[in-house]
């Protein structure tokens, strides 16, 4: 086995696609393409190590079965990269998609929790975010309920339930919603100190704007309703508070968050069904006819695969020999296999019936109709925010 000095790429020297000499060595590479950016400047790909997380060359993608998105461009939008090494959960801010961590923690920018994009590495998903908000959720409920019921009472007839004067409703008030604020709102709050600081005001600005006001101003009430002035205070003397309010609206925003992160989950689920759809290995057929079994990311525009009875298409391509029926339910949604013959335009991961095809690859790595599908999947969910 040789190492192509262009990509890096290992190359069996039998099978290479071409051979150069220089300096009185031979140099074999994976493809035509890779001989000639070689070939045109030696020097550059001897002496320097061969790149090694390079993404695409020559014009042809590199990939393994799995691919691993990138923030691209000014716009923080998201591409499928091919030949990434990917390795577990990566996470991203909702709100900045420019933000991609290879840990869960905060996004540096606006405070938001970053949420897992997608597990690239074959294991679970870190749930973990999803599970702590799901408990400040249910705790949220819990408080805020009773505190509902004990602030609307006097709205509904029943200004002293269970016998409540209006200060110590106030005062139970109090304990109930303090929690919710401060606790389970601990998030709300950190996202709204974050926009204050980077100056990059957003919802939480809102939101932590009049959860905070109405916890002071009902805090204030309870503690000093001294120094409100009569206009200030209702009917029996008491001051109005407001911590059902602000215990409302924070039990609301956990909730949002919640829904949003379990059906970004659902997302990641998805891609990784995706991602599971596209072959490893392909049927490459050489210039003498014969054979050869060849990794994926070997293949490039233009080369001639064999696709076998019941093997999946492994590129997007034309057929050129034979005839068969392809399944393409995992396209289209039919149930009944697609009659191909030459001419005919197939796509990768569909799998073919009981003939054999000859075709030529149009599309490889990050612009088969697969990884197109990936960024359709993962562009909404990365840049829509959690509320």
């Amino acid at each position: 086995m040789a190492t192509d000095p262009v990509c890096g790429m290992q190359v069996d020297e039998r099978t290479a696609a071409g051979r150069s000499m220089f300096e009185g060595k031979s140099y074999y590479f994976c493809s035509t393409a890779c001989q000639q950016k070689f070939e045109a400047n030696p020097p550059a790909h001897v002496t320097a190590p061969p790149p090694a997380d390079d993404t695409e060359h020559s014009g042809h993608a590199h990939h393994d079965a799995q691919t691993t998105r990138e923030p691209l461009g000014q716009d923080g939008g998201v591409a499928v990269v091919a030949g990434a090494a990917p390795s577990g959960t990566r996470y991203t801010c909702p709100m900045h998609p420019e933000i991609v961590r290879d840990a869960p923690g905060d996004c540096p920018i606006c405070g938001m929790a970053l949420a897992p994009i997608a597990s690239t590495g074959g294991g679970e998903a870190d749930d973990s975010e999803l599970r702590a908000l799901t408990r400040r959720l249910w705790v949220g409920i819990a408080l805020s309920l009773p505190l509902v019921v004990l602030a609307m009472s006097p709205m509904i007839g029943l200004p002293e339930l269970f016998g409540l004067l209006p200060q110590a409703r106030g005062w139970i008030e109090f304990v109930l919603g303090t929690p919710v604020v401060l606790w389970v709102g601990g998030p709300i709050l950190r996202k709204f100190w974050f926009s204050l600081v980077h100056r990059t005001l957003n919802m939480y600005t809102l939101i932590g704007l009049g959860v905070g006001l109405a916890y002071l101003f009902s805090l204030a009430a309870v503690f000093f309703p001294g120094l409100f002035p009569l206009e200030f205070r209702e009917h029996d003397g008491a001051v109005g508070t407001y911590f059902e309010a602000a215990a409302v609206i924070v039990t609301l925003v956990i909730l949002g968050d919640v829904l949003q992160l379990r059906a970004m989950g659902q997302t990641g689920q998805a891609i990784q069904k995706l991602l599971q759809l596209a072959p490893n290995l392909a049927w490459r057929l050489r210039d003498d006819g014969r054979e050869e079994q060849v990794p994926l990311e070997s293949i490039a525009v233009g080369h001639r695969l064999r696709v076998k009875p019941g093997e999946k298409v492994p590129v997007d391509g034309t057929v050129i020999e034979g005839a068969s029926r392809v399944d393409e339910s995992m396209i289209t949604g039919e149930p009944m296999p697609v009659a191909k013959a030459t001419g005919d335009k197939v796509t990768g991961a569909t799998v073919n019936g009981n003939g054999s095809l000859v075709i030529r690859a149009e599309r490889v790595g990050a612009d088969t109709l697969l990884a197109l599908s990936l960024i359709h999947i993962s562009e909404p969910t990365r840049r829509t925010p959690i509320s």
